[in-house]
């Protein structure tokens, strides 16, 4: 495998975001939305956290995602920008990632690539590419924030900065799954379309069969590390957050982006 060609189909990805009407039209899609976020949730987020109805709501289910923690945070809007992004990020990555190589299958693209690239090369690249994209995005919305919470109170930049840097990985260590998700999906769909069903039923109906038949045979539970955002609810409290939380998401992604490979190098393109 070349290094250097796998990173040029990633920058590929990368450009092709800001080159296009429909790559600029998903920024702008995009921005909009999170602009209305930015504007209720996180600009009231010191008032609602301190409010006596978050309070309750944080009794009520402490325990269940760990909320408690983050009540004390005096960066109140990157503490609700944390919560809002690690329950959203990771469902809009599978709509953002939807199209990475099944675009150019049907184009008939893929096949000419392959005359001067390998398989995985270009698997890894567009992969790498994606995640960029997400990497982008996600720091663009996490500087927004900072720069809402820096004019409230310019006396927390320093906290707010270290706690802005591991936000941003966090979210993007969770989202990684769910683009290699999307990377296996594309090579057993037909269209970008279909990828996100797909990923819509495996995250409504298979994921729930499977919790189920892992209530039911605890035996089976480990079935359950299947599903990418299995280990959200423990990442939530951001304290004393077992180390395999952050490992389960790496592992997710290096076994479904193999079995793409699989699937890929016995596909006719």
């Amino acid at each position: 495998m070349n290094l250097q060609r796998t990173w040029l189909f990633g920058l590929f990805e990368l450009t092709r975001l800001f080159a296009t009407k429909r790559g600029w039209l998903a920024i702008a899609a995009f921005s909009l939305v999170w602009l209305m976020v930015l504007r209720y949730p996180i600009y009231n987020a010191v008032p609602f956290i301190n409010s006596y109805e978050f309070s309750d709501i944080v009794g009520q289910i402490a325990g269940t995602i760990g909320l408690s923690a983050l009540v004390s945070w005096p960066e109140a809007e990157l503490a609700m920008f944390w919560i809002i992004g690690l329950f959203t990020f990771p469902m809009f990555a599978v709509f953002v990632t939807a199209d990475q190589t099944v675009g150019d299958r049907n184009r008939g693209t893929l096949r000419f690539l392959t005359m001067r690239s390998t398989r995985l090369e270009i698997l890894l690249g567009r992969f790498i590419g994606q995640v960029m994209i997400l990497a982008a995005l996600i720091a663009l919305v996490t500087v927004a924030t900072l720069i809402m919470l820096l004019y409230r109170d310019a006396s927390l930049l320093t906290s707010a900065f270290a706690k802005s840097i591991a936000i941003w990985s966090k979210l993007l260590l969770t989202c990684l799954p769910f683009i290699a998700l999307m990377s296996l999906l594309n090579l057993i769909n037909n269209s970008a379309r279909m990828s996100i069903v797909f990923a819509i039923l495996f995250f409504t109906l298979i994921a729930s069969v499977i919790g189920y038949v892992g209530a039911q045979y605890p035996v089976l539970s480990w079935l359950n590390y299947i599903i990418p955002g299995h280990q959200i609810a423990e990442l939530t409290g951001w304290q004393n957050t077992p180390l395999f939380s952050y490992a389960l998401p790496a592992c997710q992604t290096a076994i479904l982006l193999g079995a793409a490979h699989v699937l890929l190098k016995g596909r006719d393109l």
